[in-house]
């Protein structure tokens, strides 16, 4: 499977071009390495989450575990023995990438294997771990309702107008 250039008319992929392509062949390479080898059209999500597992051993955020007594603070006094393991935003955008380039390369979009539900609970399970491992708040900002925000704007613009 031939890959694609789709950045634009200049002669050197976009810096997401060149990482989405190092991401893919990690992931391929990780996949021949694999006890049996496996081949494009043969993973499965379960490989995904594998291979997410593997990464985490080259990680650079720590990430306290529960018996830790800085779990939970934000900035330790003091080192600690816990485990560094990849950050939750960097495995989202990896999976991001492994998503797009598996269609690129022609895989089905509807089974495509980075983006199964198995993927994504793994994902927010990461997500709010470290979260509370780490004393932070991912918090998901809400939209306001389209009408809700046209009355705040038209409310602004009377006071601004009087006198």
């Amino acid at each position: 499977m031939d890959s694609t250039n789709t950045s634009s008319s200049s002669s050197s992929p976009s810096r997401y071009e060149s990482q989405k392509r190092r991401d893919w062949d990690t992931f391929g390479q990780y996949l021949r390495n694999n006890k049996p080898p496996l081949s494009f059209p043969t993973f499965n999500p379960s490989h995904v989450l594998e291979f997410l597992h593997y990464l985490d051993q080259f990680g650079k955020t720590k990430i306290h575990i529960q018996t830790c007594p800085y779990f939970g603070v934000q900035n330790p006094p003091t080192a600690c023995p816990c485990p560094f393991r990849q950050a939750w935003g960097s495995l989202d955008a990896l999976v991001g990438r492994l998503r797009a380039a598996y269609d690129e390369h022609g895989g089905n979009p509807e089974v495509n294997p980075f983006g199964a539900p198995e993927v994504r609970r793994f994902l927010r399970e990461v997500r709010d771990f470290q979260a509370r491992s780490r004393g932070i708040s991912y918090e998901k900002k809400r939209k306001r309702p389209k009408q809700q925000q046209q009355q705040q704007q038209q409310l602004q613009a009377d006071q601004d107008h009087e006198p």
